[in-house]
């Protein structure tokens, strides 16, 4: 079932992993001419609000730097790691790339981003950074420097649906705080209502894996130590344990993982555990169909919850000393406060600046109208980073692991034998 079956990228990987990636000059405090530089964006690619909103942000920036062309990249998530790496192959070198983090030790040793310190002055740099969370800052750094700036941010929430609460007997202003009263709301809902009680985004190859992590982390588990894979681990392990015993209650929904938010979308789920960049969407697909409401990821027992980050981080890939400002200029405003309003209201991800949630001139509004909201915003306090695999074989090792979770939540055999299974043949592919 685990067999080493490896990505068609592989190739390209190995090539581009022997470009070479030359210091660079210092680049210039302003942009005093006109330039271009390139944008990869995997937002824009969508059919939802982070489309539209991406590109009111473009917009803006342009009208603020018109000497700055931006040039978009539409790619979709699942593929504009390849894109990069083909374009650079290619020669075609990019200047700015939105990329998620799974990739970031492959992006900074192998792919040849620029680090953040090396590029900006140090005053200039700490100027910016002043205000962001640091806990935010950490995930895009690999050795000490910032490879990765984050940018579009979210933790695990818990949708759910009050209508379904009611009918079910249940109280709506008392979501479940634990994994067993969730077990125990998701049978209520199902046995009662003959809807779905509940279900995690934790099973999909790209953006499951950091709601498996979260449930994982939260257990006192991990993924690896170090180069030793730990997934199989007793904390790990028996997390997945959980999830499968809900699956055999029939609190948790037995369907395809692609379905499970157009399920609850569509008022078919009482319970669903997965970004809270999915609230914009969601909240128009309730509108006049159910109460949708958030609460915090449930935890086991009294332990503190470990939520980990999904989303994406910004890369400069540009060797050009103008290039290299004009791209600085376009993270800069990427990750700004007033960026940070739009994202956040017409997207839904987590502002990484938190000294704007109540100022009146930003999010404040906004959030008294969404209070909701604020259950996202308090597990930043336990922001745990979401754990990149080392290596050439990274994504092959993290397949198997993904792979092996579903088989052991949805499956029949023990699921610590399966997992262990997986372990062992991943392994071996480790650094």
């Amino acid at each position: 079932m685990f067999r080493r079956t490896f990505f068609k990228a592989a190739a390209m990987l190995a090539a581009t992993s022997m470009l070479p990636f030359p210091a660079f000059a210092a680049m210039p405090a302003t942009v005093d001419k006109p330039v271009t530089i390139t944008f990869y964006n995997y937002n824009l690619a969508s059919a939802s609000a982070g489309a539209d909103a991406t590109k009111e942000l473009l917009a803006a920036f342009e009208k603020k730097f018109p000497n700055i062309k931006v040039e978009t990249v539409a790619v979709p998530s699942n593929e504009v790691m390849s894109r990069v790496q083909a374009d650079i192959v290619a020669g075609k070198q990019p200047d700015v790339a939105q990329l998620v983090f799974r990739d970031l030790i492959y992006i900074s040793t192998d792919l040849g981003a620029n680090a953040l310190e090396d590029m900006v002055d140090p005053a200039e740099l700490k100027d910016h950074l002043a205000g962001m969370i640091p806990q935010g800052l950490e995930l895009g750094k690999v050795d000490g420097k910032t490879y990765g700036l984050a940018y579009t941010f979210s933790t695990p929430i818990m949708f759910y649906n009050a209508d379904l609460f009611k009918q079910a007997g249940l109280d709506p202003n008392n979501p479940p705080k634990t994994w067993d009263d969730v077990n125990a709301d998701g049978k209520a809902i199902k046995e009662k209502t003959g809807k779905n009680g509940f279900f995690p985004g934790a099973y999909g190859p790209v953006d499951g894996t950091f709601v498996y992590q979260s449930i994982v982390m939260s257990n006192g588990g991990n993924v690896r130590n170090g180069n030793t894979l730990t997934f199989a681990d007793q904390n790990a392990a028996d997390a997945v344990k959980m999830l499968r015993g809900m699956v055999d209650s029939g609190a948790h929904a037995n369907i395809d993982p692609a379905s499970a938010s157009d399920t609850f979308a569509a008022g078919n789920m009482g319970m669903f555990l997965y970004t809270s960049a999915l609230l914009s969407s969601v909240k128009k697909s309730a509108a006049g169909k159910f109460e949708l409401r958030l609460a915090p990821m449930p935890s086991f027992g009294n332990k503190p919850t470990a939520p980990t980050n999904s989303g994406s981080a910004l890369f400069v890939f540009s060797k050009d000393p103008l290039k290299q400002r004009a791209s600085y200029e376009l993270l800069k405003f990427l990750t700004s406060k007033e960026a940070y309003t739009v994202i956040t209201t017409k997207i839904g991800y987590l502002p990484l600046r938190l000294d704007i949630v109540d100022d009146a001139n930003y999010l404040g509004p906004w959030v008294k109208e969404n209070p909701m909201f604020r259950s996202n915003l308090e597990q930043l306090n336990r922001l745990t980073p979401n754990v990149a695999f080392p290596g050439p074989n990274y994504r092959q090792v993290e397949k198997m692991m993904m792979d092996a979770v579903r088989e052991a939540v949805f499956g029949k055999g023990d699921p610590v034998a399966t997992l262990k299974a997986a372990q062992d043949d991943a392994q071996s592919l480790m650094p």
